[in-house]
């Protein structure tokens, strides 16, 4: 119990120090050694955010931009109406490398959608606006690919506890930052480690928001497992072993603490999911995450 405490006080002051380490890196970012990514295709780290993020914003893709393996291109996808409060802090991040892109409010969704409407044909890794990327998370994530697989590949996800087979069992009863899974697992990826997919992965329906505006208003994370999975993707996660340090105060409008505490949120959102296309694996399968597409 002493030794767990001092563990946690110790975590604390390093969570604290993080913003300052970020900060003194970024000057000395010119003498850090980098080097190009290996995919067959364009990479990119696609991000949006809103204004109860934007105080900490910088932090986040400063340690986008100091990653080791680099993307083609940083996209921060902004809604039309939040740019006029964007902070100069971020703004001048534009003189680095980063690129601003104006869009329809999608809120979460906005991370991905308007890049895929652009294009399908790139590797597009999503990267959450709250929290610091070590510097080989990207370099991680790409270095998991198998280039004969059509596979997602994540920092970060669930183990999906089933009642039967097809049939998840409630949000809150999987077993939530899964870190060992095996072939036989089906996991569930999560916006908030990263996110790589691969192109062409999705099915159909992805950008078609009066869909996933009806059934998944603010579960952009189940939307996209399920469009990977019924287009034959499998879930696999990266060797990540970093912890995730989330920037101080920017959780308190986490859309976990509408989706996974009030009323089961996410639950309510899954089930419209089973309705609509249902458990995108096959029941005999679904165990091992063997995609049910070549039967529909």
């Amino acid at each position: 119990m002493f030794v767990s405490r001092v563990i946690n006080k110790l975590r604390t002051g390093f969570d604290k120090l993080t913003p300052y380490f970020v900060e003194m890196k970024y000057l000395i970012r010119s003498q850090l050694r980098y080097s190009e990514h290996d995919l067959p295709g364009r990479l990119i780290v696609s991000m949006t955010s809103y204004p109860p993020r934007f105080p900490t914003l910088h932090l986040t893709i400063k340690s986008l931009l100091m990653q080791r393996v680099r993307p083609d291109f940083l996209e921060l996808w902004v809604a039309e109406d939040d740019y006029h409060v964007l902070p100069g802090n971020v703004r001048e991040l534009e003189n680095d490398g980063l690129i601003i892109r104006l869009c329809e409010d999608f809120r979460s969704y906005k991370k991905i959608i308007p890049r895929l409407k652009e294009s399908k044909n790139d590797w597009v890794a999503i990267a959450d606006d709250d929290l610091y990327y070590w510097s080989t998370w990207l370099e991680e994530l790409v270095g998991a690919v198998k280039p004969d697989k059509r596979e997602v590949i994540c920092s970060r996800c669930h183990k999906i506890e089933f009642i039967r087979p097809s049939l998840p069992a409630p949000y809150t009863g999987w077993i939530f930052n899964f870190v060992a899974p095996n072939e036989k697992d089906v996991i569930f990826p999560t916006g908030i480690g990263g996110v790589l997919y691969p192109p062409g992965v999705f099915f159909k329906d992805v950008c078609n928001q009066n869909i996933f505006r009806e059934l998944c208003p603010t579960g952009d994370d189940i939307w996209l497992f399920w469009m990977a999975a019924l287009n034959g993707a499998t879930f696999r996660r990266s060797a990540a072993r970093q912890r995730f340090v989330v920037w101080g105060g920017s959780q308190e409008c986490a859309l976990f603490n509408q989706n996974a505490l009030f009323d089961n949120y996410n639950d309510r959102q899954i089930a419209n999911m089973l309705k609509k296309y249902g458990w995108p694996f096959s029941a005999t399968d679904s165990v091992a995450g063997t995609s049910a597409i070549n039967e529909r």
